[in-house]
């Protein structure tokens, strides 16, 4: 499918500037520019369905909808493929969380959002198509919201609503309930483009920098670092390198768009693959900065708990990812 990027890439380095297959700098330079002109394509067909999606799912109506409809369990489900539809980080999901929080949802179903929105996004099934292929894309992203639903179900279990902050309590208490007025249903959609156009516009450029960043840093790896590099401290016979991934990636933040690139990565020089996408996790699914919005929320023993059990379902997924594939 994208074999003619491969050869655009391979005439710009090699024949282009003259370059010698095998150096250092022209692998790098090869992989940059293969996987730039890839990911952007597929990014931006990605991003424009979705917006599509997202133009007759409001997140206003997404609220309104699990707040007031009984699901009889399925509101899990249903919160957690709400968040696959929305392009958002572990960061700018907080304060839809706060608004969910405010519209009367279980804690539970808002932790699902907020735990699947920045995992399983149009971004990252773009990148993740682009990188990896089609079946494990489809593995990640049923993967991506069983784990923001078993999260959700077992931070639920602990009651969280008592370890919520004055604030927000304050916030519930005076919250009155608004009937929203969705003029979105009765828009043609030829009339919606432009604004669908520009929600695209508005994503490719928060997030290309990340992008071009995160595939320097994949080309020069790809360049430079020797096969079996990564492989000696994190085999597949590692019983712990799933953990300690995840560990690691816990104090890290980036979205999907800046680390994916240097996942693939990982995964060419030796690291197995659940290793690598719960590293993807760990960094894209929690991070301090998350974390000190959330003390907004959560005391601190409600932060401890939700990273606390997001952190055991990624290790559980990179432990099942590695035994599928």
């Amino acid at each position: 499918m994208f074999d003619w990027v491969q050869n655009m890439a391979d005439w710009i380095v090699f024949d282009l500037l003259n370059m010698q297959q095998g150096q250092h700098l022209a692998e790098a330079l090869n992989f940059f520019i293969y996987d730039s002109v890839k990911i952007l394509l597929l990014l931006f067909v990605v991003i424009f369905f979705m917006g599509m999606v997202n133009s007759y799912f409001p997140i206003e109506k997404v609220r309104n909808f699990l707040s007031r409809n009984k699901l009889y369990g399925l509101e899990y489900l249903m919160a957690s493929l709400f968040g696959v539809v929305t392009p958002f980080c572990s960061c700018s999901s907080v304060p839809l969380f706060i608004g969910f929080v405010r519209g009367g949802i279980p804690l539970g179903v808002t932790f699902a959002f907020l735990i699947t929105s920045p995992l399983v996004n149009e971004v990252a099934i773009g990148l993740f198509v682009g990188l990896f292929g089609l079946k494990i894309t489809l593995i990640y992203v049923i993967s991506g919201v069983l784990l923001g639903m078993a999260a959700g179900i077992i931070l639920g279990k602990f009651k969280p609503e008592r370890f919520l902050t004055p604030w927000v309590k304050e916030v519930i208490a005076n919250a009155e309930r608004e009937e929203e007025a969705f003029a979105a249903e009765k828009t043609p959609f030829k009339e919606r483009l432009p604004i669908i156009w520009d929600e695209v516009m508005k994503i490719l450029k928060g997030v290309v920098p990340y992008v071009m960043v995160g595939i320097a840093i994949g080309g020069l790896m790809h360049g430079y670092i020797p096969e079996g590099f990564f492989e000696k401290y994190m085999n597949k016979d590692n019983l712990f390198a799933v953990p300690i991934a995840t560990i690691l990636a816990v104090p890290m933040y980036s979205n999907a768009s800046g680390i994916l690139p240097v996942v693939q990565v990982l995964v060419s020089k030796g690291i197995p693959l659940g290793t690598a996408i719960a590293f993807m996790m760990g960094v894209v699914g929690l991070s301090l900065p998350e974390a000190m919005l959330l003390k907004k929320v959560m005391t601190l023993k409600l932060i401890g708990i939700f990273f606390g059990v997001v952190t055991l379902c990624i290790i559980i997924s990179g432990y099942f990812f590695n035994i599928i594939l």
